[in-house]
């Protein structure tokens, strides 16, 4: 029997590493299957009609060792030059605190988490989320906020687009403050084109009659401005509700906790980020954003709301609640197309606010303040002019004719200043520089602003020149969480505490079909708080970030030449986004060639609902197109449909491998009939684990694409988020991927440039992450790439072999083979024994288990992908748990237990649950807890039972319950 010779297995190579099984695991895998090799597997699997040939004068150099490749990652990162951020514009410098820093960011336990859809075993991170919820609303003024937004720019196009959906205006109009941030500006041009809203920018201040503008669904107030200002917006909010639109205000969360928050303006909605709490700038990401409604909105919230509800004994419990809102769940109907958040993120910015409580968030505050003011008065006092007169940490200072030579001296001597035009610069203080003397004086000096005698900068303290009305006199973070954890040791273990909660892969398996939850390396993960990468500002000179722009190039075009395509865009920050941008691109070519009718989407009815959410938001009109009984695509349905619309269709958006995990043969002769109508195709890269090496979107009909790094190229899921969702492309739409007004180059991968609208915040999406990418494609090499897909198509082929007796495999391909994820149906046995989904999932936490994906893309079946990373006794140890759940069912229907009282609907069972009181159930406490012998010693234990996910729905609950409420 022939075994892999890869070099991912020769004993220097990382290869070895990131593959879970060895060798001679393969040999007894394919033995299972009936297969001599990997490369005999794959020709069954994969079609014949869609192999890629050999790659000549491959990007990809050969796999590095881990050494070599953070050798090489310094390298890059000598190249960037980290000075002093004054530009301000929403990105600020920060503090990660130490103990927040090790114990989230560097913290397996955290990252390597994934979506709380499992509630019982996500009970750590929901309450690091509801503290941020909580945080977010106290701030604001505002009674309900979700858990996170993927930046300001986007969480302000939601804001937007929930003002349209919640007014009773008829109007298309939304008025946007003339002081808003430019990057947002340009998302809103960008977004509001596709959807029909017009925007009116204004220069908004208290004088503004807001209906000279005309009837309007919605207001747009920043605040403080991007210049600074920091003025009273109530009248103007008052007089625009008072025809019908909603006031949505975006508001810095630092700014808040010395100035009236946005709901006692009277704001709808509040919106913005959380960056400066903690996260480092990171060259424009990832951060968490953030919105919050006022009352009788909490329906119309984007993304995720965590509330609490009760378990089964009626302890209360953390869950997602109000599923049924989520965007992909709501498909066509959609509101929005996103489906994550960043939770990473999120958690650590709700740390910062749980380790400094509310005195310390008013200290940096104040000190950063009071640096403000300090040196505007130091400026005046020299007699350089500053234009506004009231400010929180950013001023603008006129330099007629100067601000290009001040600019550049500020560069020379480390600091970088904002150009606003030929006569202005701002300078925005921070949390590191507010209380550095000497930076201050290097950073004011090539103003011209002259020491003040006998004034200290630390010590001396002008007056604040925010008016009284404006300062603010309510509370916020009252709740106990916020007032305790301020040593180091009572934080280490809070968080330590939550991880407790959690299950993720630092605990085992997590097999979710279509999440690819597979290896996040500590080596890819390193350099993620180099400072080199972590401190730089997104709107940097070029010449300060030679070394990211060089990573970010060989990424885009390692990307390119995996997928077919010629160039690629990383700037969606989520795979959404990425559906978005590329169907964007798609509606630009079409307008460029005149094509204007052409606004039908044609999807699978099988398609992750994000496929349709994100065409809504593209302007395209959904057509759903059947699927057939093995789950592939319908080609006579898709004919039909074709015929009956013609000149109508944009676009096709097909999985590949299908949402059912086969390889669909005739893949070709789909993407070929839309394009003979004239359309284009999207393929969905989610499934790309299963094709890497293989096959080529590009090379089968493929127009355009997104990935997901959080998925194929193993950035870690970080409890739901961060991801990145780069649109990689043809050449022919290239010119409508994401463009910014801010970049710093304007050309990409493949040597052309991107000139449609941005979908994030900054240029480049979340480009701190983005050597976990870089570091995992250097290191494996094209060789490994392939080496990893095929073991991920033998490891879930070997699963649904082995339980195939047991539970019918749904969907298969080619000589009854799948491709990197299995579906298992489940309906049988509930027909037969009336155990649910919901019951086996539940089980499987006893067993020691994460749940694969419950009913998707099927109702009553599991989803399961176990990943190349995953060694074969994890796999065996998943085999033994499900067919050991399979004889417990048998036992419910054959009467040995009730139906009501067995150890599948009450599962998951706690520590408490089998110590405390009587035991009266049928079954053993040891059948509860230690169902197979192995937990003995490696056991865990979910800290809550099964949750009443109705009762949370009926009573919201979405921000710290009292402490009371855990007696």
């Amino acid at each position: 029997m022939s075994t892999p010779t890869s070099s991912a297995f020769d004993l220097d190579a990382f290869g070895r590493r990131h593959i879970g099984t060895s060798p001679s695991d393969h040999g007894l895998m394919l033995a299972e299957l009936g297969y001599d090799s990997l490369d005999a597997l794959m020709a069954a699997a994969v079609p014949t009609s869609i192999r890629m040939g050999e790659v000549l004068n491959s990007a990809i150099p050969a796999a590095a060792t881990e050494r070599e490749a953070l050798a090489e990652l310094a390298a890059l990162a000598e190249q960037n030059t980290v000075r002093t951020s004054m530009i301000g514009l929403g990105y600020f410098g920060t503090i990660t605190p130490s103990v927040i820093q090790r114990n989230v960011l560097e913290n397996p336990s955290w990252y390597t988490a994934y979506t709380p859809y499992q509630p019982e075993i996500s009970q750590g991170r929901l309450e690091a989320l509801i503290n941020f919820q909580t945080m977010v609303t106290d701030l604001t003024g505002l009674d309900t906020a979700n858990a996170s937004m993927l930046d300001e720019g986007t969480a302000v196009v939601e804001g937007m687009l929930l003002a349209r959906r919640a007014s009773k205006s008829t109007s298309n109009r939304f008025i946007v403050d003339a002081d808003v941030l430019p990057q947002t500006l340009a998302l809103l041009e960008s977004r509001s084109v596709a959807v029909g809203i017009e925007l009116v920018v204004v220069p908004l201040d208290e004088q503004t009659d807001v209906a000279a503008a005309g009837s309007h669904f919605g207001l747009f107030v920043q605040y403080p401005g991007a210049s600074g200002r920091v003025w009273n917006p109530a009248a103007v909010i008052a007089a625009s509700k008072a025809q019908g639109a909603l006031a949505v205000v975006a508001a810095d969360l630092l700014a808040l906790a010395l100035i009236t928050s946005p709901g006692e303006h009277g704001a709808d909605v509040a919106v913005g980020t959380s960056q400066r709490f903690g996260v480092p700038m990171g060259f424009g990401g990832p951060h968490a954003g953030y919105m919050a409604v006022r009352k009788g909105l909490e329906r119309q919230l984007p993304g995720r709301l965590v509330g609490v509800s009760k378990d089964a004994v009626g302890a209360p419990a953390y869950r997602l609640t109000l599923q049924a809102r989520e965007q992909h769940i709501r498909r066509e109907k959609a509101t929005s197309n996103i489906c994550t958040a960043q939770v990473l993120l999120a958690v650590m910015a709700s740390m910062y606010a749980v380790y400094h409580g509310p005195r310390g968030i008013r200290h940096i505050a104040t000190q950063v303040h009071q640096a403000t003011v300090n040196a505007a008065a130091r400026l005046r006092a020299s007699g350089i002019e500053v234009v506004h007169d009231s400010y929180f940490d950013t001023l603008l200072v006129r330099v007629p004719g100067g601000a290009a030579e001040a600019v550049a001296t500020a560069h020379r001597s480390g600091v970088l200043y904002g150009r606003v035009d030929d006569d202005t610069v701002r300078l925005s203080f921070d949390e590191v520089t507010a209380t550095d003397a000497e930076l201050v004086d290097r950073a004011l000096a090539p103003l011209g602003a002259a020491p003040v005698a006998g004034r200290e900068v630390g010590v001396w303290r002008p007056a604040s020149p925010i008016a009284d009305e404006l300062r603010r006199t309510t509370p916020y973070l009252q709740h106990p969480v916020f007032n305790t954890h301020h040593s180091e040791t009572q934080m280490m273990r809070y968080l330590k505490t939550l991880a407790d909660r959690d299950y993720a892969l630092d605990r085992g398996m997590i097999p979710l079909g279509s999440c690819t939850m597979k290896l996040n390396a500590a080596t890819e993960m390193q350099s993620v708080t180099w400072p080199e990468f972590a401190n730089l500002h997104p709107f940097a000179p070029e010449a300060d970030v030679v070394g990211t722009l060089g990573l970010i190039e060989q990424l885009e075009t390692w990307l390119a030449e995996v997928t077919g395509y010629d160039t690629v865009s990383l700037q969606p920050n989520a795979g959404s986004q990425g559906e978005l941008a590329g169907l964007l691109a798609i509606r630009g070519f079409h307008l460029a060639n005149g094509d204007v009718d052409r606004d039908l989407c044609l999807i699978p009815s099988s398609a992750h609902g994000t496929n349709a959410a994100s065409a809504v938001l593209a302007g395209m009109r959904v057509v759903v197109v059947a699927c057939d009984e093995l789950g592939n695509v319908d080609l006579d349905d898709l004919r039909a449909k074709i015929a009956e619309h013609a000149d109508r269709i944009a676009a096709l958006m097909i999985t590949y491998p299908s949402t059912h995990g086969v390889y669909e043969h005739e893949v070709k002769q789909i993407t070929q009939a839309v394009h003979d109508a004239g359309g284009q195709v999207y393929v969905d890269g989610a499934n790309l684990n299963a094709l890497l090496g293989y096959a080529r979107f590009g090379d089968f009909g493929g127009d355009v694409s997104h990935l997901n790094l959080h998925k194929t190229f193993c950035i870690p899921h970080g409890g739901g988020g961060p991801g990145v969702g780069p649109v990689a492309a043809k050449a022919h739409l290239a010119p409508y991927l994401p463009g910014h007004p801010m970049a710093q180059r304007a050309d990409h991968s493949g040597g052309v440039t991107h000139d449609g609208g941005p979908v994030s915040a900054a240029p480049y999406g979340s480009p701190s992450i983005l050597p976990i990418s870089w570091a995992y494609v250097r290191m494996m090499g094209s060789e490994g790439l392939k080496q990893a897909t095929a073991t991920a198509v033998l490891a879930a082929n070997f699963v649904a072999s082995r339980l195939r007796e047991h539970f019918p495999v749904l969907y298969t391909g080619d000589n009854g083979l799948v491709a990197h994820e299995c579906i298992l149906d489940l309906r049988p046995l509930t027909a037969a024994t009336g155990v649910t989904v919901d019951d086996v999932a539940k089980r499987l936490v006893d067993y020691g288990f994460h749940a694969p994906t419950m009913s998707f893309p099927v109702a009553g079946t599991l989803m399961v992908e176990p990943t190349e990373s995953e060694d074969l006794a994890e796999l065996e140890r998943f085999v033994e748990a499900m067919v050991a759940i399979k004889v417990e069912a048998d036992a419910v229907a054959a009467g040995e237990w009730p139906a009501d009282d067995n150890p599948l609907v009450n599962a998951p069972h706690t520590a408490e649950s089998v110590i405390a009181g009587e035991w009266s159930h049928p079954y053993t406490r040891e059948q509860a807890v230690y169902p197979v012998h192995a937990l003995v010693r490696n056991k865990y234990w979910a800290p809550v039972r099964r949750i009443d996910q109705a009762y949370g729905d009926r009573n919201l609950v979405c921000a710290c319950p009292p402490v009371e409420a855990f007696a």
